[in-house]
């Protein structure tokens, strides 16, 4: 599979049966290439839409499945966020 692949599956967290988004990046460790997360968009500042201050960090090891069309996780999603930073 591909990271391209991966960027046009819907990512559902199985705890809250929320769907969480796409992924938009993954992060992975430079030496080994392996994967370690997929970065996914956070909610957004207004009834989820006007912009995105955070983003879900879904350490690989929390990805439950990868079907066809979805990917399921199990995360705690407050755990999960990373408030971006500003430039």
């Amino acid at each position: 599979m591909r990271i391209c692949d991966l960027k046009q599956k819907e990512v559902i967290n199985t705890c809250t049966c929320r769907c969480l988004g796409i992924p938009i990046d993954v992060e992975f460790e430079c030496p080994e290439g392996r994967l370690t997360a997929l970065i996914v968009p956070g909610p957004g500042k207004f009834c989820g839409i006007f912009g995105r201050e955070s983003e879900y960090v879904i350490p690989w090891k929390c990805i439950r499945q990868i079907g066809a069309d979805i990917i399921l996780v199990d995360i705690d999603e407050e755990k999960c966020l990373r408030k971006e930073r500003a430039l």
